[in-house]
């Protein structure tokens, strides 16, 4: 009775969205479904049929439901899905049946069972530049662009995305440089700011619209004579000694690489409310999405592909070399973008956990309950099926699932693919399970060599393979693994993978 009243709730709410409209320019539109993140959680589980789902494991070690840290009880189902057998059963044993038979049947079980597909009707991004700026980077004289990549909403005008990116290149490098595009807040780095006449008109100016919107300050700027109400921000000082380390970007910067920064949010919100806003509610005119509907991680792809696009219309740039990089749900992000999008040339994937590199199907930390429960949608709404303790087609646990992340690495083959962990000592938690991660980039080496690439050069066994000492890496292969002394973050590795990269690319 409790979950027939809920159906008809949820109903009404999707009725009540639908039924009312709004008019522009002659056209009705039906007005977004406005739920919470714990309503539109409870309208995918009816959609699925989901009666209850198992709760996710506590971080809190003093729970009673605490995450399991013991590694004998890690692997409850430790045969993988086999990378390089078809769904006939035979074995892939060259390049030409990997790419037309196994890896198409891997990603239509990742989209949908994982991250959902991306719909066919997306509308089109254009891209306006709305600041260019000539600014110095420490000692690097570069190009800063801010850009706006607009969606066409023209068939459902109720919703704007409008996707934010900073784009910086060194001036200092002939010909193209590499891009590496980062998931994060965009800003631009070292404004140019006016000279001191231009600051001294800018001042005088400023007084004397104060003085007319209120005489009283007229006093008071008479009183301190020598005071400027506009003033130069900080600027760098070329006398001061360089700095020790220097950040991920200045290193990008000095190897002559250039950076885009795209701010993930603009183009779907991180939260479970948002699903009906974003670029998933426009495609979806505002309603709630359908099960193999995408999520954010996929969305986010999405559109760090179209900001592919605009980098590949950019004089400046080398649009065969555009990475992409994350750090913990942008590294998850990051590696859903180099799996499926084979343009970007290489990845640099940072303490993605669960989502992301480590096995779904382990058991160790962060598990696929926790996916299913509060970051549900990040995944596609089938994902949620693994998660069932009580539906109408029984129950699911990560072991049921068709692929898992050693395959989602694979699509990355035989790219420059780079995964960076930190320590749990300085707080890259045990809760991202490393020894998971390390176990599928070990299990999707054979893909590699398959397309002649080189993988980290130990064996394939992912059951027997020990994670190399922190600060050792395995950087040999276009398959990469380093987890450094630091914590989550993958700026540490900065120094390793770019001397990587310009190797091999």
């Amino acid at each position: 009775m409790k979950k027939l009243f809920f159906y008809l709730i949820i109903t009404a709410l999707i009725q009540k969205g639908s039924a009312q409209d709004t008019t522009i320019n002659g056209r009705q539109y039906p007005l977004p479904v406005s739920f919470t993140a714990q309503q539109d959680h409870d309208n995918m589980m009816q959609q699925l049929g989901i009666q209850a789902l198992r709760p996710g494991p506590s971080g809190d070690p003093n729970a009673a439901n605490h995450a399991n840290y013991d590694e004998t009880n890690a692997n409850p189902c430790p045969l993988l899905p086999d990378i390089l057998t078809t769904k006939a059963g035979k074995k892939v044993i060259n390049a030409d049946m990997w790419w037309k038979v196994r890896r198409p049947e891997i990603v239509k079980d990742l989209e949908s069972e994982v991250y959902g597909r991306i719909p066919k009707n997306v509308p089109k991004v254009t891209w306006t530049v709305k600041v260019t700026d000539r600014e110095f980077v420490g000692f690097t004289p570069v190009l800063a662009k801010e850009l706006i990549g607009r969606v066409d909403n023209s068939d459902y005008p109720l919703i704007n995305v409008n996707i934010k990116m900073t784009l910086i290149v060194p001036l200092n490098v002939k010909g193209r440089v590499p891009v590496l595009m980062m998931f994060g807040q965009p800003s631009l780095p070292a404004p140019a700011q006016p000279s001191p006449d231009d600051m001294e008109k800018l001042n005088s100016v400023f007084k004397e619209m104060m003085i007319k919107t209120d005489p009283s300050v007229k006093g008071i700027f008479e009183k301190y004579p020598a005071y400027s109400p506009v003033t130069r921000l900080p600027g760098f000082n070329f006398f001061a000694p360089p700095p020790k380390v220097l950040t991920p970007t200045e290193q990008l910067l000095q190897a002559g690489w250039g950076y885009a920064t795209i701010d993930p949010s603009s183009i779907q919100a991180d939260n479970g409310a948002g699903m009906t806003k974003g670029i998933i509610g426009l495609v979806n005119k505002g309603q709630p999405r359908k099960p193999d509907d995408w999520g954010a991680l996929r969305a986010w792809a999405w559109g760090a592909a179209r900001a592919l696009d605009y980098l590949a219309t950019d004089s400046l740039i080398d649009a065969k070399k555009v990475g992409i990089e994350g750090v913990s749900r942008y590294g998850k992000a990051a590696l859903v973008t180099l799996a499926f999008e084979p343009r970007f040339a290489d990845g640099l994937i940072g303490s993605s956990g669960k989502g992301g590199t480590t096995l779904l199907r382990r058991n160790f930390g962060e598990a696929v309950e926790s996916l299913t429960g509060g970051e549900y949608y990040w995944m596609a709404g089938n994902f949620m099926k693994y998660g069932a303790a009580a539906s109408t087609f029984g129950s699911k646990t990560g072991c049921d699932l068709p692929v898992d992340s050693h395959e989602l690495i694979a699509l990355c083959a035989p790219r420059l693919t780079f995964i960076s962990y930190g320590i749990p000592e300085k707080g890259d938690a045990k809760w991202l399970d490393h020894q998971g991660s390390y176990m599928a980039t070990v299990a999707a080496g054979v893909v590699f060599k398959l397309l002649g690439a080189n993988d980290l050069g130990v064996s394939n066994n992912y059951m027997t393979e020990k994670m190399p000492p922190v600060n050792d890496g395995l950087l040999n292969g276009q398959l990469a693994w380093r987890q450094d002394d630091g914590g989550h973050t993958d700026a540490p590795n900065f120094a390793y993978f770019i001397p990587w990269a310009n190797r091999l690319l």
